[in-house]
Parts: structure tokens; C-alpha cells; sequence
């Protein structure tokens, strides 16, 4: 009797392992259309729909393909910002480890992003990076304002570009980066080197 309770109880513990490790492998397989916020989906080959995943379960993503964000958030949020455009630092938000963010190649589409995210390649938010620690290589286009931890290649919006360290070229009417080095060109533009109208410029690194 003993024996058969022993091996019983082996054959469970055996099939329960075996779950754990198919939902393990499931979830990293790519998926051409997924969800987020989602336990199960790691690695997406197509389209990812975002809504908003909290940060004590956020689960990083990886996506090959288009990132589309539909938090409404995001339409009410630029008449207010309008009035409170701070540069995003590290005394806001916490320095996150890229493996610990969402990784998207190709194109993030969102009203609005508060997920921790690394874009290789084009992103156009309408109220762009808000409340989430953001990293954008190649270009970033918004109908407001663009705002970016860190920022390498093109940063396009028509009232303002805010980060707080940026590599390429800030367009708008108001441009602003702490620690930059490249292009701005509007009516007001600010770095760690000057405060310029219409055109200013660094391409040496500051001394700490």
C-alpha cells in the first residue's frame, strides 16, 4: 500500500513539473498576435495590443514587429502636461535593466506609453513616455510632446522634446535635454552646455 501511495505521489510531482515547464515554454514561444498585460507571453513575431501592466507584475516583452497602445490615459493627459514639462530623471524613476523592460524592433504605436520600453526603430505616441522609464534608438514623432529618459537618433514633436540624455537631433518649439549631445533647432533650446534660440549645439561630453 505504501509503495503504490509512493509511487503515486512521484507520478504527480512528475506530471506537475511537466506543466510548469510547457507553460514555461509556451510562453516564450512567439506569437504573431498577443496581449499585454499577460503572464504567459514573452516573445511576439507580429502584434502586440498594450494596455497597461502594473509594475509589481509587469513582465518584460519582446516584440519583432508593431506595439499598439490603447490606454486612454493618454487624450487627456496633454493639455496638462502642457504646464508641468519636467525633464524625466533618475531621481523620479528608477534606472531599469534593459532585460527588465519591454523590448520592441520595428514600430511602438500608442496613445500613450507607461510601460518600461527599449523602441529600435520608429515610435509616435500621442502623449508619449509617461510614469515609465523610456529608451528610444532611431525616431520618436508626437502631435505634443516627446519625453525620454534616454534618446539616440530623432526626436520630432511640434510643442516639445524633454529628455535627460540624448544623441541626435530635438525638433520642436521647446527642446530641452540635461545631458546632450547633437542638433536642436527651435524657439527655445536647452543642454548642458547653453540656453539658445532657434539653433543650439554640443558635441562634447560635459565634465561631471
Amino acid at each position: 500500500m505504501k509503495t503504490r501511495i509512493l509511487l503515486i505521489a512521484v507520478l504527480l510531482f512528475n506530471s506537475l513539473a511537466y506543466a510548469s515547464d510547457s507553460v514555461k515554454v509556451d510562453s516564450l514561444k512567439p506569437r504573431l498576435l498577443a496581449a499585454s498585460p499577460s503572464k504567459n507571453v514573452r516573445n511576439v513575431n507580429g502584434i502586440l495590443f498594450k494596455y497597461y501592466d502594473e509594475e509589481d507584475h509587469f513582465k518584460p516583452k519582446k516584440v519583432n514587429g508593431l506595439g499598439m497602445g490603447f490606454n486612454v490615459i493618454g487624450l487627456f493627459l496633454p493639455p496638462l502636461m502642457l504646464f508641468n514639462l519636467q525633464p524625466p530623471g533618475n531621481y523620479d524613476y528608477v534606472v531599469v535593466p534593459r532585460e527588465k523592460m519591454n523590448k520592441i524592433n520595428g514600430l511602438q504605436l500608442s496613445l500613450i506609453n507607461m510601460e518600461p520600453t527599449v523602441t529600435n526603430g520608429l515610435e509616435i505616441n500621442v502623449s508619449s513616455n509617461i510614469d515609465t522609464y523610456a529608451v528610444t534608438n532611431g525616431m520618436s514623432v508626437s502631435p505634443f510632446f516627446n519625453l525620454h529618459h534616454e534618446m539616440k537618433g530623432v526626436s520630432v514633436a511640434p510643442l516639445a522634446n524633454v529628455g535627460q540624455k540624448c544623441r541626435g537631433i530635438q525638433i520642436g518649439l521647446y527642446n530641452k535635454c540635461s545631458d546632450f549631445r547633437g542638433i536642436q533647432i527651435g524657439g527655445w533650446n536647452e543642454n548642458g552646455k547653453r540656453k539658445f534660440p532657434l539653433i543650439n549645439w554640443n558635441f562634447k561630453s560635459l565634465k561631471q
